[in-house]
């Protein structure tokens, strides 16, 4: 070759990383198509402000954005810390909109700083400068398509590429055995199979070895070292270096030089870059191209619906031991463990322990793109003290979707009260070989979100009688002055009193400025004691504290009234958690709550009392769904906990949407509503679906022989004495007479349109010809399907039949829709869900009850749904009426309003919002281990 072919005579140098650069560009606009709301994110941090540091940060930022990678520069002061640059990268390990970190070299320190330990410091998967040890030991055992290559090396074999000349078989020289460039530089020759020498500053006739190189790469660090009369004739010369030589011709006095003497090797050379200009663009080019590699490999790596998922074995055995005792047999997967494999990111999960996490609202906008799940409800026919079984059935129709029949599956339930625990219940972690582990943690305190909410309910309660205290003590103006109080020389509003300024249609932000009667209205909510609504609240089982009368202390002045506590479950802010749909709808929900009425008849919010920001500060970790698991290993979450027969019955919205999007268009989310059809099932369609815009595909109905026998007219069952005969013994008449109440059950849920799936939980005592009885009258009055499930003594293993039928239900056609219209009158509304839910002839409004019709409609709340209050042991309000009553109608006793929850709830009888324990209750059993720190006797 007579005349050499420099990349820089050429000008080919620049067209080669603007080619690079070009194909990123499209890379990115090809993720973005697959994910609207993804870009590939790069951070550079630097310590100190060294010129030459910023120079080449700005490149690269330039770079970045040129292609559309979201690049920051995350700067820190020179008086860092190593401690504080550690915590940095550490941040910015856990940001999942990070797929690069590049730690600018050198660290430009106060600090004593040790080079190796930060570099190492930066994950693995993100180390897009391809520096850590981990990186560059998969390097060098040649696992090139495992790990990140240092840029400056890729660039260079990059441009040999662009040469044309094999490498394989050819003798390759490096001069240099830098980390950044000579060591990675030597690894990749050698698994592109060229014959690598590694040169350095001790190497015996340099220019011996360098004139046997077809392949040149100099990073030494010397200016022009390496002379033109050394370089073998067509060589491909590579020069890394950058150093700086004095001249006079220059402005500055200086210019830049490589490693290589240009002018003399360009005579000898087949190939050569320039300096500056050559290696220098490729490598900012590579840099792009590693951290848009590394964004492909977190997309696909982070596919919703895409699970790597291992499941637990069970051991069953025969007969089944305890709840307890099966719980502990298994050891759970560890919570972060179990995260990774449905598809949360490290920064999306908030650890509790080894068992329980939970997962931050922001996953909600980053799977917003993606299509939802199937989604399931499980309810079931009207209780009876035998007990149905349908926590278990949730969590066995679960596992056999998941590690039986190999769906992605989410179970989502409710979490359980204290107050039942210790009373008479029990915990409610479904049971046999069908649980939430560990069950210990399920049933006591969690992640404490019910004690978060008995704290924010009972700051309302003391809110609200300090109020009426103080606006009975002082004047108008005295009020007002403490409300607003001098800070320094002025007054002024907090943002929550502004607020009440606009409700109250004043248009002003000085307090000076208020006359008198904008005074008055501001300062005096003038509640009426009688018409407060807002109770206070603890997890608790206390039957004396069901009508109290507080204020008795002299400092209260004579100011006393009757009230009562409920159980924290029945909190309005319970229903409020469950039914919210982001922090900012909890933050507005909350703010509508109405506690009281004024004497002039208008409404009293926690808005207006000034407390409804305290109370989202209160809540702000409640809002985060629970992640758990359950006995084979399926993620659970569990949320909320809404009484069925006071509220809704229902778990979280929150956590159904994020399941929804991470079980992916092909998997399954499963639900459970609280109590029978007629209560958990109508207010999960009517309140939460309306709320929550989802649609389910499938319902579960569970039933068993033995409550279908009872609704027959079977003898009563005494807690602690052996079952009756009629229970345990085959016994056709009388089932066939209870399944009146399964038909109606299908019924009411056949009202919404969707496809119903009945599960009949199998006991030991159940005949072939009662089980086939049940199934068969099921189908008979329109169940999709109706199947028998064992998995209380089998697991999943024991339901795989229902998963299947579940499968195929939720391909079915579905035509949902509501039981009613919400403009309706709210009489309406409530006879529409007696007469067609119940069977019942028609509605009584008592007094007070139509008394509350006319405030509510009055008060412009007319138009919300409706949550019926009434036992859940019968259809009708009376609870020893089973099977499936008529001829009766039902009475209203009265009606309050839920307003930030979002519905009006009316009482069907006495309904006592807060349980007594029994003699015995439950916590005669529990007791601690000292020594293995187990609690025992929880079942």
């Amino acid at each position: 070759m007579t005349e050499p072919l420099t990349w820089k005579i050429t000008g080919r140098e620049g067209d080669f990383h603007k080619q690079v650069r070009g194909r990123l560009k499209k890379d990115v606009e090809q993720m973005k198509l697959q994910d609207p709301n993804f870009r590939p994110g790069l951070v550079v941090l630097q310590v100190g402000d060294r010129d030459d540091s910023n120079l080449y940060i700005s490149m690269k930022l330039k770079a970045a954005a040129e292609i559309g990678i979201n690049a920051t520069h995350m700067r820190l002061p020179k008086t860092a810390t190593e401690e504080e640059v550690l915590h940095s990268i550490t941040e910015v390990n856990e940001n999942s909109s990070v797929h690069g970190l590049i730690v600018q070299l050198p660290l430009d320190s106060n600090h004593k700083m040790d080079t190796e330990k930060v570099t190492n410091a930066v994950a693995p998967e993100k180390d897009v400068d391809g520096l850590t040890s981990i990186n560059a030991g998969k390097l060098s055992r040649g696992d090139l398509g495992d790990c990140f290559i240092p840029c400056t090396p890729n660039g260079c074999m990059e441009l040999i590429r662009q040469t044309g000349v094999s490498v394989a078989g050819k003798r390759a020289v490096v001069i240099g055995r830098s980390k950044i460039v000579g060591a990675p530089m030597h690894d990749l020759l050698l698994w592109n199979h060229a014959t690598v020498t590694t040169c350095h500053s001790r190497t015996a006739d340099l220019p011996g070895e360098v004139g046997k190189a077809d392949i040149l790469v100099v990073g030494i660090g010397k200016a022009e070292m390496v002379k033109g009369e050394w370089i073998k004739k067509g060589a491909v010369v590579i020069d890394c270096g950058i150093n700086h030589i004095p001249d006079e011709t220059k402005a500055s006095g200086k210019r830049v030089v490589g490693d290589v003497h240009y002018a003399s090797a360009k005579d000898q050379a087949g190939f050569i870059t320039p300096v500056p200009g050559g290696v220098g663009p490729m490598t900012v080019a590579m840099l792009m191209a590693n951290t848009v590699l590394s964004a492909k490999r977190f997309l696909e790596s982070h596919q919703p619906g895409k699970w790597n998922i291992s499941y637990t074995k069970l051991n069953l055995q025969k007969p089944v031991p305890s709840d307890i005792v099966i719980s502990r047999s298994c050891v759970p997967k560890p919570i972060d463990c179990l995260a990774r494999e449905v598809g949360l990111l490290s920064d999306e999960v908030e650890l509790y322990g080894k068992t329980k996490a939970k997962v931050h609202l922001s996953i909600i906008k980053r799977l917003q793109a993606q299509p939802d799940g199937k989604y399931v409800v499980v309810t079931g026919i009207t209780p009876t003290p035998l007990g149905e079984g349908k926590s278990t059935t949730t969590i066995g129709l679960v596992q056999a979707l998941g590690a039986h029949l190999k769906l992605n599956v989410f179970a989502c339930v409710r979490q359980p009260s204290q107050g039942p625990t210790f009373g008479i219940k029990g915990g409610a972690a479904g049971g046999g070989y069908s649980q939430v582990i560990p069950m210990e943690e399920f049933n006591l305190h969690l992640t404490g979100d019910i004690h978060a909410i008995t704290a924010a309910n009972n700051l309302v309660a003391a809110a609200i009688d300090a109020r009426m205290f103080h606006e009975s003590t002082q004047s108008d103006k005295a009020l007002y002055n403490r409300l607003v109080p001098l800070n320094g020389e002025q007054r002024k509003f907090s943002p929550i009193q502004i607020n009440r300024l606009k409700k109250l249609g004043i248009e002003k932000t000085d307090p000076s400025t208020l006359t008198e009667e904008e005074i008055t209205r501001f300062a005096r909510l003038d509640m009426d004691p009688s018409s407060v609504t807002w109770q206070r609240v603890l997890d608790t089982n206390d039957r004396f504290l069901r009508k109290i009368t507080i204020g008795q202390s002299p400092t209260e002045k004579g100011y006393t009234r009757e009230a009562q506590f409920d159980i924290t479950v029945a909190s309005e802010i319970m229903a409020v958690l469950a039914l919210t749909t982001s922090l900012q709808d909890m933050r507005q929900r909350l703010a509508k709550m109405v506690v009281a009425t004024s004497r002039g008849g208008q409404p009293i919010t926690t808005e207006d009392l000034g407390v409804s920001g305290a109370l989202t500060v209160l809540m702000k970790d409640a809002i985060k769904p629970n992640l758990m698991q359950t006995l084979e290993g399926n993620p659970v979450f569990v949320h909320a906990g809404p009484f069925a027969n006071i509220a809704h019955g229902n778990s979280s919205i929150l956590a159904d949407k994020i399941a929804l999007k991470l079980v992916g268009p092909e998997g399954f989310v499963v639900t459970e509503a609280g109590f029978g059809a007629d209560i958990g099932m109508e207010k999960f369609f009517n309140i939460k679906c309306r709320y929550s815009g989802l649609r389910p595909h499938v319902v579960v109905l569970v039933a068993t022989v033995r409550a279908l026998k009872m609704h027959g007219g079977g003898p009563t069952v005494t807690a602690g004495m052996p079952l009756p005969k009629e229970y345990i013994e085959e016994n056709l008449e009388l089932l066939e007479k209870g399944c009146s109440n399964m038909r109606k059950q299908i019924e009411n849920a056949q009202h919404f349109g969707v496809p119903v799936v009945v599960a009949v939980n199998a006991f030991k005592t159940d005949t072939e010809a009662e089980l086939d009885l049940v199934c068969s009258m099921a189908k008979a009055v329109g169940a999709f399907d109706a199947v028998r499930c064992s998995h209380w003594a089998e697991g999943g293993a024991g339901a795989v039949a229902l998963g299947q039928a579940v499968q195929r239900a939720s391909e079915a056609p579905s035509k949902f829709q509501f039981l009613y219209d919400l403009e309706l009158p709210i009489a309406d509304k409530i006879r529409i869900i007696a007469q067609k839910i119940y069977g019942a002839d028609d509605i009584e409004l008592l007094p007070e009850a139509q008394h509350k019709v006319e405030l509510y409609t009055k008060q412009g709340f007319s138009n919300l749904p409706i949550c019926m209050a009434k036992t859940h042991l019968s259809l009708s309000h009376e609870a020893d009426r089973k099977g499936v009553p008529t001829g009766f109608i039902l009475p209203i006793r009265d009606i309050r309003a839920s307003v930030g929850s979002g519905f009006l709830f009316p009482l069907v009888g006495t309904m006592p919002t807060i349980p007594g324990l029994p003699t015995r209750p439950c916590f005669y059993d529990i007791d601690l281990d000292p020594e293995t720190e187990q609690v025992n006797g929880l079942f």
